[in-house]
């Protein structure tokens, strides 16, 4: 059995990804999807509703409408502050986490790394 871990690795960060963009202002759901699919953090548009629809239920997303000059009413989503508060957390995190797994899975250890960059 193989595992994709890039799918695994998504699937973790995906949630505070939505978060981060919220939080430079709101969007409505297939611009969000457009953002998430460059990154190739999300397959399709449809994986990204039931994400959204979690994060409102858990109170991290709130949405309203807005008219659109081309087509119906277009739902946006924006942070609230139980949002910001778990992106905060999740920014806090972020930066050791990465860097601690960064160390592990480097083919030189950092401590190899530092020694030899020190005899040099």
């Amino acid at each position: 059995m193989t595992v994709d871990v890039g799918a695994q690795m998504r699937k973790g960060v995906v949630e505070y990804c939505v978060l981060g963009l919220l939080a430079r202002g709101p969007m409505y759901g297939w611009e969000l999807a457009e953002r998430l699919s460059a990154e190739g953090l999300i397959a399709s548009i449809g994986t990204l509703y039931p994400l959204l629809s979690r994060l409102r239920q858990s109170g991290g997303v709130r949405t309203f409408e807005r008219p659109s000059e081309s087509g119906p009413v277009r739902r946006y989503y924006e942070l609230t502050e139980l949002g910001v508060q778990q992106l905060a957390q999740f920014r806090t995190s972020w930066i050791p986490f990465a860097r601690s797994v960064a160390g592990l899975i480097a083919e030189t250890p950092p401590a190899a790394r530092a020694k030899s960059e020190g005899d040099a």
